[in-house]
């Protein structure tokens, strides 16, 4: 076997937890009380979950994240928060870690994302505004779109 095959193999099994990982997100994002979309996050490093995340609201508040029109309450935290926010409560550091997020971020939770030292993001559902897949590539952290199988 030469370098190569070991790479191809390399790449083929990361694509495997890759998938699996964001098939785990998907299921996390059931935990949501959240009516017009369901979002989950995991944060890994050294093929261990340090963190998750989905979206909802804080801590202490009704689990109700639409109002009586489904408009979203502004308080309501993406998955992507809720995991960042929950690594920085523990002894883990998301330094060098990978995000595993259903949905693509945001902008604000890409700054959050930069932040924490993130440097890959793996997604399934490309959202409509691309504004934080956008900054992500400028701070150069490893994009990779796997969309769900049907």
């Amino acid at each position: 076997m030469n370098n190569s095959d070991l790479s191809v193999n390399s790449k083929e099994k990361q694509f495997g937890l890759d998938k699996r990982y964001l098939h785990m997100a998907n299921i996390w994002a059931e935990n949501s009380y959240c009516v017009r979309r369901k979002v989950g996050a995991l944060i890994v490093k050294d093929k261990m979950i340090i963190s998750d995340g989905y979206n909802g609201t804080p801590s202490g508040f009704e689990n109700k994240c639409e109002d009586e029109n489904n408009v979203t309450f502004p308080y309501v935290l993406h998955a992507e928060a809720n995991a960042i926010t929950k690594v920085a409560k523990s002894n883990n550091s998301s330094h060098g870690a990978t995000l595993y997020v259903t949905t693509s971020p945001c902008v604000e939770c890409s700054k959050l994302i930069i932040q924490a030292g993130v440097n890959r993001v793996v997604f399934s559902d490309k959202y409509h505004n691309v504004a934080g897949l956008e900054l992500l590539q400028k701070a150069e952290i490893e994009i990779i779109h796997i969309p769900f199988e049907k």
